[in-house]
């Protein structure tokens, strides 16, 4: 199989379209042998994964992710211990958990929206479903009497889709830099009524992890730790939001120079993607995917030409800090999954050739999902695509043009 054929094959894309991105790309950089050098380095990871698993490229495709898996039992098991056993049911249980990811991502503080003009916003538009649960009548007694961070947290679980984006969001239009102020990021762990309310109002089982980003907050639903996998999971998610955070907040502080401000603000938040068609030669432009737009439409048609993804980025940069516990705790060994993002290949079962992805957070979240047979794969696809333009201009190139032209959707080569 040709580097071509093999990279089609993971993309879902046509061969021939994967051929002719290449050879313009080729042509633009001024480079050659690109893809053939990415997918020289996949076989080698691969290989070199293999040996450690004590398996060979003749191991069927059952045989390698269950590996994976078993090897992913064996890490979480070590960092559940190593952080002396959290349950994330209090916040004494949290609390080296949540010191242990702000240790490895750093300190930041960042252009969050103020406090006091999240209240204000509420007071304008009372939040029904959360203070009928707690039994509030007005605005005022919700908000004298709960944790602030907490109330603004649980509005993402307790109220609808359409009070959200009908009655809170077009509030943000009006906001401009100075409702805004520089503080740290927070860590919330909710209490446990806010997991009886959540379990009222979401039918489907939901992430016990999920942020704010104009607030600076990233809050935990106090769901007891007790799947495989569970605690690599909640510990990854609160080092991938610490970083899309600090990413979201630097097109924050850009922004807020910007006369619609507000309007820019509300489209970070929805996690708008254009639709608009792409124009130039196959290559010169990409589109910017700020979501994962295969949890909604595998058949996307976005998700088959040229794309880039931050939530990559994020998870990029959650995984290297991942490597540095095996220094701060002696026997982890995170440094295994290091650089693994894209990395996969496709292993024969009875003649029937699947993709199995080498990719962390997909292991992780197969591993949860192990009971429901449910196995991910789109985090090592979009990491693909990433690491295609970063291997033609550069991994800090792409994350800058990433961010400067995140408004128009798209990233223009003819800019570099």
């Amino acid at each position: 199989m040709n580097p071509y054929q093999k990279v089609a094959q993971i993309l879902r894309a046509e061969e021939g379209n994967i051929k002719k991105l290449c050879q313009s790309m080729d042509s633009f950089c001024n480079t050659s042998g690109v893809l053939a050098r990415i997918i020289a380095e996949n076989d080698f990871r691969v290989k070199e994964i293999l040996s450690i698993l004590g398996l060979s490229r003749k191991s069927s495709n059952r045989e390698v992710y269950q590996a994976l898996i078993n090897k992913l039992k064996e890490d979480d098991r070590l960092l559940f211990e190593a952080l002396e056993k959290p349950r994330c049911t209090s916040p004494a249980d949290c609390r080296a958990t949540f010191t242990v990811a702000k240790k490895l991502v750093g300190n930041y503080q960042g252009f969050f929206l103020k406090h006091a003009k999240m209240a204000e916003m509420l007071q304008e538009c009372p939040p029904p479903r959360m203070m009928e649960a707690l039994g509030y009548d007005q605005v005022d007694g919700l908000l004298r009497q709960e944790s602030q961070e907490q109330v603004f947290s649980a509005l993402r679980f307790t109220e609808s889709s359409d009070w959200m984006n009908k009655k809170l969001v077009p509030l943000y239009n009006g906001l401009t830099a100075g409702d805004f102020e520089q503080r740290n990021i927070e860590i919330v762990l909710l209490d446990q009524k806010w997991l009886q309310i959540a379990e009222k109002f979401l039918k489907k089982k939901y992430h016990n992890v999920s942020h704010l980003k104009e607030l600076g907050i990233i809050f935990v639903i106090p769901l007891r730790i007790d799947t495989p996998g569970e605690t690599l999971r909640v510990f990854s998610l609160l080092l991938h939001y610490l970083y899309e955070v600090v990413f979201y907040n630097k097109l924050i502080v850009k922004y807020s120079q910007e006369s619609d401000f507000g309007q820019r603000l509300v489209s970070l938040l929805r996690g708008d993607v254009t639709e608009q068609k792409l124009t130039g030669q196959v290559g010169e432009q990409w589109r910017i995917v700020q979501r994962y737009l295969a949890k909604d439409d595998l058949h996307d048609p976005r998700l088959f030409e040229p794309h880039v993804n931050p939530e990559t980025i994020h998870w990029d940069k959650a995984e290297n800090s991942l490597t540095q516990l095996d220094v701060m705790y002696p026997g982890l060994e995170f440094t295994f999954w290091k650089d693994l993002n894209f990395i996969g290949d496709f292993f024969s079962n009875n003649g029937d050739q699947k993709l199995v992805s080498f990719n962390l957070i997909d292991s992780v979240m197969s591993l949860v999902k192990e009971k429901e047979m449910i196995k991910y794969l789109y985090h090592h696809q979009e990491a693909l695509w990433n690491k295609i333009l970063a291997e033609y201009i550069g991994q800090e190139k792409m994350e800058e043009l990433m961010i400067n032209n995140f408004a128009q959707g798209y990233i223009d080569l003819h800019q570099i």
